[in-house]
Formats: structure tokens, C-alpha cells, sequence
């Protein structure tokens, strides 16, 4: 996970430890060696050197994390559930200048709303919690108190966070966790079961318990406050929102997103889109935590590079795209070539992003100068017949920077640690509809109205 131009300052090393050598989709580590700034949940304050972590409820004994708030339906009623509802967040924010897209969640007992980033690079939700806290960023909503339903230590949701199954419990009743992400943002915390109120697009409101992180220790780069309370994370891991949703029946294992490039847009869970109106790819299991997708090859302005065997993956945590040093090349050797002679130079005094053009006067929107750039795409194998064809039109690799010049939105990736990783971030996702389904292990797209929020299944595109 990382937002806006902070991609740029990455150094070459991702993570302290990490299952994925990507910059800008998170990954996880758990290490007993960080133990010692772990506190222990209690009930009082004060327990030796440690912190405690008051609590807003009383005391009960901690219950499974894998254990259904749904038990009260049926078998028959919870295969209903699964094969026909879904659930529907609302969008907020862009790729510029906000710099990513957040939705609201109403979670705690009784609910209150708060501001989750979207991630599909990560699987662990977390809020900023006063347990209390030692590191945290303003939030636009007060502090999440944690429940005092703690997740075990030895608990499957909890081993699902650490990197193998050695991983030492100091405080067996409780599962620490650390995460940090590709731009050093980091939280450090406890994993605790709460209540999360979700509207069904079948008309049913259910408060559905499910784990998330208590981040009482957050590490933020300088100058990188955004106005969120935590992160949503919609990776393919146990702990993730949708796999926690789908362990208890009440939706397909499938997430999916729309951005649209005015802003905004949505994210759901469960079976919303007709299938055979979508192109789609198989997954890969090389990165098994991740929604990744090739071999491809380049195409640019409708023609073959000859660059092949490209693995991309899909992350909203990041708003730009990534492609390895030799894509992003020949990328750039077209972009110069395409314009040469037309009425664009290089604005070097703009610093928004490494690549910006300036014209005569200062551009107002991609539409003035899309006419000079031709359309990207990632050609996918796919293992049949037909190759899937992932399209980057320019509005979906260019943006139109606060100076009024048009800046590319795709980076290099060997220059901040990705290695040969392609990373597709939120800007050329813009204007689709994504859909990651775990069931079948396939991811679809197709152009969409992202400004229009589906009401059921069986939307139309």
C-alpha cells in the first residue's frame, strides 16, 4: 500500500520481511523479536513495564474468530445468502490529488462510522485504536475503542498474519500483530473480534463479527497525513474482510471495484456482475496473497513490443503503475517518439511525477490532451484460445497535474525494489469494473460507469 507521489522516495528494499518484492502492494511480517512492544489487553491499567489497554465492554471469554455471527440461519438460508447477496461501499476520493480512494465502515458496539483506505494489496483491516495510543495520525473520527473479544494467539485468523508457524506467543490470549507496508508505513497492534453493521443488497441489515486490527503504534512518512481512521484490506488472505465473509456464508469469495476517474465510485463483495459480460484471465499462484495475472505482453499504440512474460498485479493501494525497468523503456521511447512535433515539451520545474509535459498554456483536463497520446494495453495468455486484453487508454495513464501539465502515471518499478514485478494501480483501473474471484481464481474487467452504484445482482455494465 502506497499513496500519491511518496512512491517516489522508496528505497530499493520493500519490507523487513516479505512474502511479495512488490513497492507498492503491502505485504506482511510477524516477528517475536519485536515482541517487547507489544501491551497486554487487560482490563486495568498498568501491568509492570507494559501498557494496558482499557476496555469499553465487560469482560467476557474471547471467542473464535472463525465463529459465525450468522448462526441463527439455516443451512438452506445461508446458502441463499451466499449464492445471492452482496455487499455495496460507496467510493470516495481519486487518484489526484487526493491520492487514493477511501470508503466508511460503522463497526464497534454500538457501530460508529469510519474512514477505511482501500486495499487490495493487503488483507488486514485495522483502525487506529486508543488502547491507548502510542503513534497515531489525526483522524476525522475519534479513536476506535477495541473490544475486549481477543483473538487467541494460536487462533488460525492469527497465524494467518505471521510469516510460518514458529512464530512464539508471548501473551498466549492475545495475537499481536505487526504490518509494514512498501512505503515503511507500518502499524503495530492486537487483533480483536467486533461487530461490523453491513447492508445486504437483499434488503437484510445484519451486524456480522469479524476480526480487524487494533493499531495502537503507527509509523507514518513525514508529510503523509491523509484523513483516515484505518485500512480495509481485500487481499485474498484469511484474515481479509471478504474471506472472513465468506467463512461464515454470507457472500461468494469474490471483491471487486469500480473508480471512476471523476472520483469516487464503489467496492462490493460477493456476486453482483453477469459473468460472461466481463473479459477475464486466470490468477497466478506465484503470488499467492495477491490478485496477479499474466504472463502478458506490452502493446503499445495497438502494436506488439516483443515485451513479454509480464506478471501484473492488481492494487488499489497504489495509485500509480508500475511497470519493470524494460516496459517502462520502451514506454517512455514511444511516449518521445509519438510527440515528437506535436506542441508538448518536457516540464521539468514539475516535480508531481518523474515524466510531465507542458503545452502552451496550462491544460485543464485529460480530454485537451488526450489526442496526443495513443492507448496502452497488457496482453494476457490466458492458457486458451483468446488473449485477454487488459486496454490503458491515455485518461488512464495520464493525469493533469496542479500546474497544469500532463504527467504520466506510470513509474518504474526497478527503481524502487519491484524487481520485474508490473504492478496496475488504481489510475488504469479507473473507469472499470474489477472483479478478483477466489472461488474460480479468475480476474475479469470491462469498461463501466463506475458514477452509477449497483442496486442488485445482476448489474449491468
Amino acid at each position: 500500500m502506497m499513496k500519491g507521489t511518496k512512491k517516489l522516495l522508496l528505497p530499493g528494499s520493500l519490507l523487513l520481511v516479505f512474502l511479495l518484492c512488490c513497492s507498492t502492494c503491502s505485504a506482511w511480517f510477524g516477528s517475536s523479536s519485536n515482541s517487547n512492544k507489544h501491551k497486554t489487553i487487560s482490563s486495568n491499567y498498568g501491568n509492570g513495564r507494559r501498557n494496558s489497554i482499557p476496555l469499553d465492554e465487560p469482560s467476557s471469554s474471547s471467542s473464535s474468530s472463525s465463529s459465525s455471527s450468522s448462526s441463527w440461519l439455516s443451512s438452506s438460508l445461508l446458502n441463499q445468502y451466499r449464492a445471492s447477496s452482496s455487499v455495496v461501499f460507496r467510493v470516495h476520493g481519486n487518484v489526484y490529488p487526493v491520492g487514493f480512494y477511501n470508503v466508511t465502515l460503522n463497526i464497534g458496539h454500538p457501530p460508529r462510522p469510519y474512514y477505511l483506505d482501500i486495499d487490495t494489496g493487503s488483507d488486514l483491516t485495522w483502525l487506529q485504536c486508543d488502547a491507548p495510543c502510542t503513534h497515531c495520525t489525526q483522524t476525522p473520527h475519534p479513536l476506535y475503542r477495541p473490544s475486549n473479544d481477543l483473538v487467541a494467539c494460536r487462533d488460525p485468523m492469527c497465524a494467518s498474519l505471521h510469516q510460518n508457524e514458529a512464530y512464539e506467543c508471548e501473551q498466549p490470549h492475545q495475537c499481536d500483530y505487526e504490518v509494514e507496508y512498501a512505503d515503511h508505513y507500518s502499524s503495530l497492534g492486537v487483533l480483536v473480534n467486533d461487530v461490523y453493521l453491513l447492508n445486504f443488497t437483499n434488503g437484510i441489515q445484519l451486524r456480522v463479527r469479524m476480526a480487524l486490527g487494533c493499531g495502537y503504534d503507527q509509523l507514518f512518512q513525514e508529510h503523509s497525513y491523509h484523513p483516515l481512521d484505518g485500512m480495509l484490506g481485500l487481499g485474498r488472505g484469511r484474515s481479509s474482510l471478504v474471506s472472513q465473509l465468506n467463512s461464515q456464508g454470507l457472500v461468494r469469495n469474490v471483491v471487486g471495484h469500480c473508480l471512476s476517474s471523476q472520483g469516487g465510485g464503489y467496492i462490493y463483495f460477493g456476486h453482483v456482475f453477469d459473468s460472461s459480460r466481463l473479459t477475464w484471465t486466470p490468477m497466478t499462484s506465484t503470488h499467492f496473497k495477491h490478485y496477479s495475472a499474466g504472463p502478458a505482453e506490452l502493446l503499445l499504440g495497438g502494436k506488439r513490443t516483443g515485451i513479454g512474460n509480464l506478471h501484473g498485479v492488481f492494487d488499489t493501494g497504489s495509485s500509480y503503475t508500475y511497470f519493470n525497468s524494460m516496459a517502462y523503456q520502451a514506454a517512455i521511447s514511444w511516449l518521445h517518439k509519438e510527440l515528437a512535433g506535436k506542441p508538448l515539451k518536457e516540464a521539468h520545474d514539475d516535480h508531481t511525477l518523474p515524466q510531465c509535459w507542458h503545452g502552451r498554456r496550462p491544460f485543464r483536463s485529460i480530454h485537451e490532451v488526450r489526442k496526443y497520446f495513443k492507448p496502452m494495453a497488457l496482453s494476457f495468455a490466458g492458457g486458451g484460445r483468446s488473449k485477454a486484453q487488459f486496454e490503458i487508454p491515455p485518461e488512464a495513464y495520464l493525469i493533469i497535474s496542479n500546474m497544469g501539465n500532463v504527467c504520466l502515471g506510470i513509474l518504474n518499478g526497478s527503481e524502487v525494489g519491484m524487481g520485474d514485478l508490473n504492478l496496475i494501480g488504481d489510475i488504469s483501473m479507473q473507469d472499470k469494473v474489477m472483479v478478483f474471484d477466489n472461488e474460480k481464481m479468475m480476474i475479469g474487467w470491462a469498461p463501466a460507469d463506475c458514477d452509477k452504484i449497483p442496486k442488485s445482482r445482476h448489474a449491468n455494465i
